[in-house]
């Protein structure tokens, strides 16, 4: 092999390069870049919507409390994951897995599956559980370049709620009675439509390919790997370090209270799959309950259980701050009419053929700012399907268009990476270049795609 070549990596790996440069230079940390857009969205509304300053300072207080439910839920979910996988028996169990990957090759493709597989599971059980198999994948296999690891990880759980079951849209259309079924004649959609439509699962395959290729292919040279070196490799802490010499450190450190609590756990867990299914089960309360469960055999006294986690909860300090900020943003995207406004004026210019490629883009732009599915398509799905009841396209395209988009910028605002980025100990700025960069890709397929499968694929809906 050329030994100049080497120097360099790979042709991807020299694209990639000018997005980590732009990262490196213009990226600041989360919190920053989430005061950021607040600020903008401030501005953007002020001049756009007239709505005076006093007003939009109360429509961004009232945002920020929105968010507190779900920044409980990701920060101790957070918590209970990383607490969980760094468990001895834990840890034995994932390193022996990450262990099969003989070569870099074989561990990004590893990888990848491991991330739609727990993304169609759930996408917050991939956010983290994601982020620590990669952890042991790079502990296990030299020469991996971490950054991309992590923006492969994080693109999987974003695109795998593109075709995943679980994603909120999809499970949305077809619950009766939802308000968006007025545009569908009343009638549910099930997800063999929504989700499981040529034009849906044509796109989605060529770009999880080109995914797949991106993580192969993207070489650096080896002075230019940046590796994780995370604290897996610290001996095991011991926390059960409670005396038995008084009845009080006999209860602090006796099993019986974890083991009675556990087993109560798994019969409410075996319960709940034997009547509901597994994926009605899996609601991010249940999967937190999942792994809590785990822990209460895994760790086994109070004493040790709970040291555990105190040294996990630092884990979830950004995510606890930075979500209601973020919350304060879709205040004043929504209650001053901001957000309706740029989607108007995007889906204004389109025609039948081009309306999923605008819904496609206004999502895109509209969720940097929203970054809630659900929320979002409040904001963007009436106006959407009006334009398509008008213009005569087929909705469920557009429909699908706007879940990409939704999730594409995912990659460049930096919301559900927090989670991640807490659990792997790194800045936004180690990770953002490569997500854009993956980001660049997953744009131009979703923007073809759109302009040519529909016309080589015929597909209609009785809607």
């Amino acid at each position: 092999m050329n030994s100049k070549s080497e120097s360099k990596g790979s042709l991807l790996w020299r694209f990639s390069k000018k997005f980590q440069y732009a990262a490196d230079k213009i990226i600041p940390d989360s919190l920053v870049f989430c005061l950021i857009l607040t600020f903008l969205v401030y501005v953007l509304a002020l001049v756009l919507t007239k709505t005076n300053p006093i007003t939009l300072c109360n429509y961004w207080f009232d945002g920020l409390w929105t968010q507190n439910a779900f920044a409980f839920q990701m920060g101790i979910m957070t918590i209970t994951c990383a607490t969980c996988a760094k468990a001895p028996q834990v840890k034995k169990v994932m390193n022996k897995l990450a262990a099969k990957a003989g070569n870099p090759v074989v561990a990004m493709i590893m990888l990848t599956i491991f991330g739609f597989v727990t993304s169609f599971i759930n996408w917050a059980f991939c956010t983290v559980v994601g982020a620590l198999f990669a952890m042991y994948l790079a502990k296990n296999v030299k020469g991996m370049h971490f950054p991309l690891m992590l923006a492969v990880i994080y693109t999987c759980m974003v695109f795998g709620q593109c075709l995943g079951p679980t994603a909120s849209v999809y499970a949305l259309l077809a619950t009766e009675g939802n308000y968006m079924a007025e545009y569908f004649g009343g009638n549910v959609v099930t997800q063999d439509i929504s989700v499981y439509n040529p034009h849906n699962v044509i796109i989605w395959s060529v770009f999880a390919v080109i995914l797949v290729i991106i993580a192969i292919v993207t070489r650096p040279p080896k002075s230019e790997i940046v590796e994780l070196h995370p604290a897996l490799d610290e001996e095991d802490p011991n926390f059960d370090v409670t005396s038995r010499d008084t009845l009080a450190d006999k209860m602090n450190g006796g099993k019986i209270f974890m083991y009675l609590i556990g087993l109560a756990g798994l019969i409410v867990i075996v319960n709940s799959f034997a009547t509901k299914g597994f994926m009605k089960t899996l609601s991010m309360n249940f999967i937190i309950f999942v792994f809590l469960i785990a822990n209460c055999f895994l760790y086994k006294t109070p004493r040790a259980f709970i040291e555990a986690y105190k040294s996990n909860m630092t884990l979830a300090c950004e995510i606890i701050v930075q979500f209601p900020f973020y919350g304060g943003i879709m205040g004043i995207m929504q209650s001053s009419g901001l957000a309706t406004i740029i989607v108007s004026g995007i889906v204004s210019i389109a025609t039948a053929a081009t309306l999923p490629i605008w819904s496609f883009i206004s999502a895109c732009i509209v969720n940097l700012f929203i970054p809630s599915q659900g929320g979002q398509l409040v904001v963007q799905g009436p106006l959407l399907m009006q334009a398509a009841e008008a213009l005569g396209a087929n909705k469920i395209d557009v429909i699908n268009a706007f879940v990409y988009g939704d999730e594409c910028t995912n990659l460049l605002q930096p919301l559900y990476l927090i989670p991640m980025l807490a659990v792997v100990k790194m800045k936004l700025k180690d990770a953002w270049g490569m997500c854009a960069f993956v980001c660049l890709f997953w744009f131009i397929v979703v923007m073809v795609g759109y302009a040519v499968v529909p016309s080589i694929v015929p597909w209609t809906v009785a809607f």
